[in-house]
């Protein structure tokens, strides 16, 4: 019981960050796109700012590419 609340607290916190980000940035991507960036870059030392821009990047390409072979696709 105590893990399901702690889980729910942690995707509203995650979900409320995201929406703060967005705004203070004025970012034209999907919550949920930003959501699957910061997911797939999570170990890179790339600036949040440069993973999502509005504009495209080399770096996303890039990452998707690594994410794709961790998964064998």
């Amino acid at each position: 019981e105590n893990a399901v609340k702690t889980q729910i607290c942690i995707a509203i916190s995650t979900y409320l960050l995201v929406a703060i980000l967005k705004k203070q940035l004025h970012i034209n991507r999907s919550t949920y796109e930003i959501l699957q960036i910061l997911s797939i870059s999570l170990f890179e030392k790339i600036p949040v700012i440069e993973l999502i821009s509005n504009s495209p990047s080399p770096i996303w390409s890039e990452l998707i590419q690594k994410q794709a072979r961790l998964w064998e696709f």
